[in-house]
């Protein structure tokens, strides 16, 4: 499965693909930052947690559990991970699912977070025809993925109290289908 956006005038092209064991020194080099390691649950910080991070979500994958996309971009040496995007709990027969994504610490700032958000959500409405609504949940204290949120076309819907392993309350942002 493969999703790609179009090079403009001010953005490279994304490709959204399925990871893949090859992805694992670039999927350890995005843990090694700590603002990424603070906002995600379940960290890759060595080899042994980099293949049972790849094997879980090829596993979710197959399952149809969730739909975990690499995120890369095309540079002068070639594509790399800039990204990862997620879709979580789609199934046929469900009205609402969650996205989540996380971005690498070289490639914030620069709008790759909402376009993947973007493209996995068109993906999910395309391929999930009882799909109706999408939500993207982040901590209050993220102002970073509120303003991806927004960007992405999400509205803020309400405030939800805090649940483990979140020590603080959430926002929860919707997108419904088109």
């Amino acid at each position: 499965m493969v999703i790609e956006s179009r090079a403009s005038a001010t953005s490279p092209a994304l490709v959204l693909r399925r990871w893949c064991a090859d992805d694992l020194d670039a999927l350890l080099a995005a843990y090694r930052d700590p603002v990424l390691r603070r906002w995600t649950r379940v960290p890759a910080t060595t080899a042994a947690e980099g293949r049972q991070w790849l094997d879980r979500v090829r596993d979710d994958w197959d399952d149809g559990s969730r739909y975990s996309f690499a995120v890369l971009e095309d540079g002068a040496d070639g594509p790399r991970l800039v990204a990862n995007v997620v879709l979580k709990g789609a199934a046929p027969d469900r009205p609402a699912a969650e996205v989540g994504y996380w971005t690498a610490s070289w490639a914030r700032g620069r709008g790759i977070a909402p376009r993947a958000v973007t493209m996995v959500s068109r993906w999910a409405f395309d391929r999930f025809e009882a799909l109706e609504r999408l939500d993207l949940l982040h901590q209050v204290d993220n102002v970073a993925s509120c303003r991806v949120a927004q960007k992405s076309g999400y509205l803020f819907q309400e405030v939800l109290p805090a649940r483990p392993p979140f020590p603080l309350d959430g926002h929860r942002h919707t997108l419904t289908a088109p």
